[in-house]
Order: structure tokens, then C-alpha cells, then sequence
């Protein structure tokens, strides 16, 4: 399927937008979107629009304290300035890339957050099915 896709926040933040760009193409059912999203769009005919709200559950998950971490300032490279916000990607020991977001620090550590930076919201979707391919 194709569609056009607005997402925003409860307060009212659009993080994700089609607009100006080519609709969204996958396939139902692929797991190449969230759950929530899928099944949003199973049962529109091409040119249906619709709202979703979508938990966190059936979106991505919630927010889980466990894959948050604390790391000695000086294990970040010289080369990078950290500030709060910034993405960095880390090696797990099995040299898998993996995601993380600084969302503290002080002058002796940073903490790092391997959660998606959309886990534990519920997000919105403006969804219009433009095709079933």
C-alpha cells in the first residue's frame, strides 16, 4: 500500500509528516512499520483518510529504565562535544550498531538512552491511503 501520513504527539508536536514528499509504500503484515500503524491501514480503500491514536504498546514500546546507562565522561571520544539530545552510536559486545541519545550529564559522567526517542508516547496519525499496490 501507499499512504500519506501525518504523526504527532499529545502535545501537539508533529515528529513524522509525508507531506511534501512521496507517500509511504510497504507492505501490510511486513513488520515495516509499527503494529499500530498496520493495522491502522488494513481495513481503507484507496482515497479513505482517517485518525489513529496509537499506544505505546502497538507503537514503540514502552519507555524501559533498563536500557538507560551511565558512562565516565572521559570513555566519550575527544573528538565529540557531548551535549543533551545528541545521538551517538554505540558496538554491543557482539559488534551489533545500537542507537543511544544523551539525556544528562554532569562533569564526571553521561547518561545514555538506548530507547527509540518515541518510547512510552502515544502517537497520532492523520493516515490517507492513496493506493493498494
Amino acid at each position: 500500500v501507499t499512504v500519506h501520513y501525518k504523526g504527532w504527539l499529545d502535545d501537539g508536536t508533529v515528529f513524522d509528516t509525508s507531506a511534501d514528499r512521496e507517500p509511504l509504500e510497504f507492505t501490510i503484515g511486513s513488520g515495516m512499520v509499527i503494529p499500530g500503524f498496520d493495522n491502522a491501514v488494513k481495513d481503507m480503500e484507496p482515497g479513505d483518510t482517517k485518525e489513529v491514536r496509537i499506544p505505546p504498546e502497538e507503537a514503540y514500546g514502552e519507555h524501559r529504565e533498563e536500557m538507560t546507562m551511565q558512562v565516565e565522561r572521559e570513555r566519550i571520544p575527544d573528538t565529540i562535544t557531548p551535549e543533551i539530545g545528541m545521538m551517538l552510536q554505540l558496538r554491543s559486545p557482539e559488534g551489533q550498531p545500537t542507537n543511544v541519545t544523551i539525556i544528562a550529564m554532569d562533569d564526571a559522567s553521561v547518561t545514555l538512552d538506548g530507547n527509540h526517542p518515541l518510547a512510552g508516547k502515544a502517537l497520532t496519525f492523520e493516515l490517507q491511503l492513496v493506493e493498494i499496490v
